[in-house]
């Protein structure tokens, strides 16, 4: 009887754990450290956070491999991580993270720069391959799998030949600037969406927005 009773309790904790879980997501902008990279495109990642952050009253806390603030909203907690791996070792950041607070694969956003967008595009994906990227090939090779969710903004490709590191390193201009503060918020709202209303219902209201 004593046994029966326990394994029920037991059984009752891992249930609920398992649902605990389920409300916690992982938010990850991608870009690199350094006063240089703040405003620069290949940064977007960082950007939306640091918009979602100070618009909450949110602090970013230095942590293993990253800054983190942690956001609560209507019952969910979102991880907000910038990694501080710079680009290439994204994935190393992202795995620990997860790890630690029992992530859920479904429950990931990654936030990245895409050259193929124009300007402030949406795309979101459940799923799909790094497409050049150097942050997501990392993080595809880290978790051995390409089935987490990730929100591309397109940064456009208006640079000429040879010079496509320099356009994504480099900063916005007069025009992109003036346009951001609409898109950061967008992009807000695309976090508590995900996190409130699944996937199926974010793509549909937000890509090509």
């Amino acid at each position: 009887m004593i046994k029966w009773i326990t394994k029920l309790f037991s059984s009752t904790s891992k249930e609920e754990n398992t649902e605990d879980n389920m409300k916690k997501y992982l938010i990850v902008g991608l870009g690199n450290i350094g006063a240089e990279y703040v405003n620069t495109r290949h940064n977007i990642g960082f950007k939306v956070l640091d918009f979602l952050a100070k618009k909450e009253g949110l602090s970013f806390e230095t942590v293993k491999l990253g800054a983190l603030a942690e956001y609560k909203f209507k019952g969910r907690t979102f991880f907000l991580l910038k990694p501080n791996t710079y680009m290439n070792l994204s994935g190393k950041a992202v795995k620990y993270w997860m790890d630690k607070e029992n992530i859920p694969l479904e429950n990931i956003l990654v936030i990245t720069d895409d050259l193929n967008l124009s300007f402030g595009t949406i795309r979101i994906k459940p799923k799909g391959s790094d497409g050049g990227h150097n942050g997501l090939k990392n993080i595809n090779l880290v978790l051995n799998t390409q089935n987490y969710t990730r929100y591309r903004f397109g940064i456009s490709d208006q640079f000429k030949k040879g010079q496509q590191i320099d356009y994504v390193l480099g900063e916005w201009n007069e025009d992109e600037n003036s346009k951001l503060p609409e898109r950061l918020e967008i992009s807000s709202e695309i976090i508590r969406t995900f996190g409130t209303a699944g996937l199926e219902n974010t793509m549909t209201t937000f890509n090509g927005k």
